[in-house]
């Protein structure tokens, strides 16, 4: 896979997210939405919006590289996901989902390893780890580690 195939598969993962919020929470999600954070307030556009606009999602097709190493960049990207999120008001619900993704050479997910290393940079963020071809979604964050 090149590089030319990331944003065709980016955004087949975000419609691949979108599809599982839609079915667990029986609401609409509608992708690439704008809303309005910061003072003086400027539009940011998220990859998901609950049409209720009380839930806002990050998706973050990621993995390691090839051999096993971190992709500190991503890393970056994903950093840049949390700081739009942590605009956002307390009563909104504010999920990073990453690609399920492990390297043989690793004792831990990418979005495990995300979590131990940045939680002090997430906050009230929940980060999820969703694998595709199982239509599995999982918690990282606080622990729960559980199937949601």
């Amino acid at each position: 896979m090149s590089n030319s195939d990331n944003p065709k598969n980016g955004a087949a993962f975000q419609r691949a997210v979108k599809v599982w919020f839609e079915n667990e929470y029986n609401h609409i999600f509608v992708l690439e939405k704008k809303i309005a954070i910061g003072k003086p307030p400027k539009d940011h556009k998220f990859d998901l919006v609950c049409d209720e606009e009380n839930i806002v999602i990050e998706c973050k097709r990621y993995t390691w590289t090839k051999t096993g190493n971190v992709p500190s960049a991503k890393m970056g990207f994903t950093n840049e996901a949390a700081f739009y999120l942590s605009f956002l008001p307390h009563n909104k619900t504010k999920y990073i989902v990453m690609l399920c993704s492990y390297h043989p050479k690793r004792n831990e997910s990418l979005a495990e390893y995300y979590y131990r290393t940045y939680k002090h940079l997430i906050g009230d963020i929940h980060i999820l780890e969703y694998d595709p071809e199982k239509n599995v979604m999982r918690e990282i964050t606080d622990c729960g580690k559980s199937e949601i």
